[in-house]
């Protein structure tokens, strides 16, 4: 018997700030990223989101700015305190807070629309990453991780992680986009499928 605990928390990577990149072509592929995440959120009809693995926030914080209530958290407590001066920026109260996604709970952090986007691939146990998931959209879950091998392609074809085979630092888990369905078609139903190069963002709902 193997008395060895399970790490369940994420795997850290690199940090590059996507978001907010001024790298034209890097910006390109944000604009279509943001593009399926705005016409996804908007497809489930809810406004109210609790966002898992938030980072600085800059997705939940795109749909308060459209009107939603968000909250949020992240195991990095510097990406949240990030995230929660964007929040001081806009005059309101801190929506972020340092937490595992495996600390997460129903009762606490359920929401009608659930967000877990470039997380995935850095968690060790992805089944029971998918269970609390599931557990916490009332009834939505909004996804993506990105496209493989398309992703460490890239990262070869621009010379970066090359003794790594383009994998970048902390990605444990490489999906395509029919294997990534397949996992999620498995517990949850899915709804609707958007591939902005070079990820796949799938919603799901949880009922």
């Amino acid at each position: 018997m193997n008395d060895t605990p399970v790490a369940y928390d994420n795997i850290p990577g690199n940090y590059y700030d996507k978001y907010n990149t001024r790298n034209p072509v890097a910006r390109y592929l944000m604009d279509g990223f943001l593009s399926s995440f705005d016409a996804l959120t908007a497809e489930t009809g809810v406004r109210n989101s609790y966002e898992v693995g938030c980072g600085e926030g800059n997705l939940s914080i795109r749909l308060h700015d459209r009107g939603w209530n968000v909250r949020g958290s992240d195991l990095e407590g510097v990406s949240v305190s990030q995230a929660n001066e964007q929040c001081v920026k806009r005059g309101i109260a801190p929506l972020f807070e340092t937490r595992s996604l495996f600390e997460l709970t129903p009762q606490v952090n359920s929401a009608e629309l659930v967000i877990c986007c470039e997380v995935l691939e850095h968690v060790p146990n992805t089944q029971q990453a998918l269970s609390v998931l599931k557990s916490l959209g009332k009834p939505y879950l909004l996804v993506s991780v990105p496209r493989e091998p398309i992703w460490r392609i890239l990262n070869v074809a621009r010379g970066k992680y090359v003794t790594q085979f383009g994998n970048t630092p902390g990605h444990i888990n490489h999906w395509s986009s029919a294997s990534f369905i397949d996992l999620l078609s498995k517990t949850l139903k899915v709804v609707k499928v958007s591939k902005p190069f070079p990820w796949t963002m799938v919603l799901c709902r949880c009922d």
